[in-house]
């Protein structure tokens, strides 16, 4: 099993770090444009390996995609992060021609490869992925919603004084501050409803929370997150490569569910060694459908950019 990250930034070398530790492949390959980038990150890991007891061979990479041939999944992370008052949709110029440059590198070496987007502005550049390369699209995924479930599952754990793994909760939607629906009504605690156990008030909160988690984050440390990023890109491959059949909320491509056409954007699917491989219909109310709707309205004009490149 082969398993490459694009981009040796603190995201990419975030998610190669956590993959080799439990042991997702048996050769990793770091790539990056900047020179000896990758290639003295996969080093440094490589170091770490006899006092973390893994045996996940890493190979550093500068801009050389023959290195990637043959890899099963591929993530990409390539693209400049987000700084404190940008938006994930101000990233769109400059990591549109970035992705799609790094898409078509990578098909050349390996054609089978399942592909896992974490670049900004995610849904736009999940979208992007698929149309550019043609793919089947249960080999594009974009892992946005995974990284927001997570943050809604840590808002509701620190409201419930509870741990997050004893919680199920999804975030719908874009991956943005306000395109994001995270789903209260369906989040549970041990199979309890989390809203029998929380007010209106801190129900609302949570929401709020959740939704500017990543803006939060970028405020406080001046760029985008990485740990829990790179943990949710990490899952993901975790899921494909044992076909753990796991659910995530990924941005994968809509043709009619939900009521949306000709996008991608966050929805609950099970993620195996095809990719995703099953849509999970969450019977959304009104008020929900409407969100959902706006969000879509959202992402659908941000892809509309991509014409104008």
């Amino acid at each position: 099993m082969k398993v490459t990250v694009v981009g040796a930034g603190a995201v990419g070398a975030t998610t190669a770090d956590n993959i080799a530790r439990k042991e997702l492949c048996t050769e990793l390959v770091l790539l990056d444009i900047k020179e000896g980038l990758a290639e003295g990150k996969a080093q440094d890991m490589m170091q770490t390996a006899a006092l973390l007891g893994f045996d996940t061979k890493i190979i550093g990479s500068t801009n050389d995609y023959s290195k990637t041939a043959g890899s099963n999944v591929v993530v990409i992370t390539s693209g400049i992060p987000r700084k404190p008052g940008m938006t994930r949709e101000d990233l769109i110029g400059t990591n549109a021609g970035i992705v799609k440059g790094v898409a078509e590198n990578i098909l050349k070496y390996s054609p089978d490869a399942i592909i896992i987007v974490i670049s900004n502005p995610m849904d736009t550049m999940t979208y992007l992925a698929l149309t550019a390369t043609g793919l089947p699209k249960h080999r594009i995924i974009g892992m946005g919603g995974t990284l927001d479930s997570s943050r809604f599952k840590y808002q509701l754990s620190q409201h419930l004084g509870c741990s997050p793994a004893d919680l199920n909760a999804v975030v719908v939607g874009g991956h943005g501050d306000t395109t994001m629906i995270p789903l209260i009504r369906y989040a549970t605690w041990n199979s309890a409803p989390v809203t029998d156990f929380l007010s209106a008030e801190q129900q609302q909160q949570i929401v709020n929370d959740t939704m500017v988690g990543g803006a939060t984050l970028t405020k406080l440390i001046g760029t985008s997150a990485w740990y829990a990023p790179g943990a949710a890109g990490a899952a993901l491959v975790e899921s494909i490569v044992r076909d753990q059949k796991k659910s995530f909320t990924c941005c994968v491509s809509l043709e009619g569910e939900y009521g949306q056409t000709d996008i991608c954007l966050g929805v609950p699917v099970t993620i195996g060694k095809n990719g995703w491989e099953k849509m999970l219909d969450y019977q959304l109310n009104a008020d929900e459908q409407a969100a959902f709707n706006k969000s879509a309205d959202a992402v659908r004009s941000m892809n509309e950019v991509l014409k104008t490149l």
